[in-house]
């Protein structure tokens, strides 16, 4: 058996510690590509999305592009942190003499074997990615997609996470989302039906709700929040037990729920103190006098001008 040598020795160790300095060095550099990208990624976004005033493209407000920038920021910043990884890890494989070709050869191949086997997975990829491109929603967002409703917590390249008004998280694929409905994009609106009797003057009704509409967007607690006060558009229609007026009017996005719900209040308030009905079904119960079945010895004794009592 051959005798190892201290001078062979201190080449393996001085090998080793070489290797090992490198990978400490390769890892050095992809904790720093990460810590550069958590920072670089976030500042070139602001730039790149930066609307110019001459653009003509005013759509978005600036809580919307704040939104759009951390969504497209939680995306991008994973996107690069997981290439810095790989990148990293091949460096690693090359300086341990691991042949690479071979490896990046059996990813292709599991690639394609991949794509033919997981199709949905390459379709909710596809989906995420027109989802950011197109910026159909972003974090923070109120949606209505593939039947679920509720505030976008997560978009990502697969999967959008929404949670509804009950709390309930669902994770909906990409590749699901065939109709995106925003609730929240641009400015929202206040949509109310109301109904009055018929016996109500119409005139004054329509006066207490365009009233009661501006001294609501008049409010210094409610006006940051209304951009148009509710008002009355037109009867909407005759019903069973009431006429049906329709009000529209715009709040900021997210805020027509909280804009209704006061609405509907300062309109109790006003059409009871103006005698305006707002009538409900009503049922009236009608009791019938219980039958007296009378025997035939009784009947017997009625015909003789007997009392039938005993």
């Amino acid at each position: 058996m051959p005798q190892v040598s201290s001078l062979d020795s201190l080449v393996i160790i001085g090998d080793v510690a070489a290797h090992l300095f490198r990978i400490l060095f390769i890892v050095g550099l992809v904790w720093l590509a990460r810590r550069v990208g958590r920072q670089v990624i976030p500042r070139a976004l602001a730039l790149g999305l930066r609307t110019p005033a001459s653009s003509g493209n005013g759509v978005l407000s600036p809580e919307e592009q704040a939104r759009r920038l951390e969504t497209l920021e939680s995306v991008l910043v994973r996107t690069a942190e997981i290439v810095a990884a790989i990148i990293g890890a091949l460096m690693v494989l090359s300086d341990l003499n691991v042949p690479i070709a071979p490896v990046l050869a059996g990813a292709g191949v599991l690639g394609v074997a991949l794509g033919f086997g997981a199709q949905s997975l390459v379709r909710d990829f596809m989906g995420g990615m027109l989802i950011l491109l197109e910026n159909q929603y972003g974090r923070g967002d109120v949606v209505q997609i593939a039947g679920v409703s509720g505030v976008v917590e997560e978009v990502n390249l697969r999967r959008t996470v929404v949670r509804d008004i009950n709390g309930t998280v669902h994770s909906v694929p990409n590749g699901e989302v065939h109709v995106a409905s925003n609730l929240t994009r641009g400015w929202a609106r206040v949509n109310l039906n109301v109904g009055v009797s018929y016996d109500s003057d119409l005139d004054q009704v329509r006066e207490v709700i365009d009233r009661v509409g501006r001294d609501l967007a008049a409010d210094p607690q409610w006006a940051p929040l209304i951009t148009d006060p509710p008002k009355v558009l037109r009867i909407d229609s005759f019903d069973d037990s009431s006429i049906s007026f329709k009000i529209l009017g715009t709040t900021k996005p997210t805020q027509q729920w909280a804009v209704t719900g006061e609405l509907r209040l300062r309109l109790k308030k006003a059409f009871d103190a103006e005698g305006i009905e707002i009538p409900y079904p009503h049922r009236v119960v009608i009791q019938q006098p219980t039958p007296v079945v009378a025997t035939d010895r009784q009947v017997a004794r009625l015909a003789n001008g007997e009392p039938t009592a005993q």
